[in-house]
């Protein structure tokens, strides 16, 4: 293991992001295919357990899966010039505080609960903590910050604030 480096991050290269990324969207495909593998096997040889709940849940995970690979590769998506250079590498999906990090939380949980549903259908509201997550983020970067700009007076700088305060004396005179 490699001692922690001091000082600024080092910067990736391109050609690196996007071997990263191909290897990350490997990663979290085959585990998307595993969990619904996984899941429908076993509740193929339990031919009784199929119901209408855990049909259409098997629906929304598997919406959850595709949809959310589906957005992870559009981000990694690269572009090559017409002499086979690379132009853009994408969005670096492994990249800390981005939003590929939620979109891979989401695979995590959703496969996650998958599984789990294999023990209980009560794993299924597991799913519920999506939006509850949603709103939390939303919460913490949208709402919140608008709410407490809104309250605040606008602060005026020196001048301005020397030259209202002359005319109030004059107004008073």
């Amino acid at each position: 293991m490699a001692p922690p480096q001091k000082g600024k991050q080092a910067t990736k290269g391109a050609k690196q992001i996007v071997e990263e990324n191909a290897a990350t969207l490997k990663f979290y495909r085959n585990m998307a295919l595993i969990a619904q593998t996984a899941f429908l096997g076993v509740m193929l040889l339990l031919t009784d357990a199929f119901t209408g709940l855990t049909i259409t849940m098997t629906i929304i995970a598997g919406a959850l899966h595709f949809g959310s690979y589906q957005f992870m590769s559009f981000m990694a998506r690269t572009q090559y010039s017409e002499s086979g250079s690379l132009i853009d590498s994408g969005t670096d999906l492994n990249m800390e505080g981005g939003l590929s990090e939620h979109v891979k939380d989401l695979i995590i949980l959703t496969s996650g609960t998958q599984l789990l549903a294999l023990i209980s259908n009560y794993f299924w509201l597991l799913l519920l903590l999506v939006p509850v997550r949603a709103f939390w983020l939303l919460w913490g970067s949208v709402i919140k910050p608008w709410m407490e700009q809104k309250n605040q007076e606008p602060e005026m700088d020196e001048k301005k604030q020397k030259k209202m305060e002359k005319r109030m004396k004059r107004m008073r005179q």
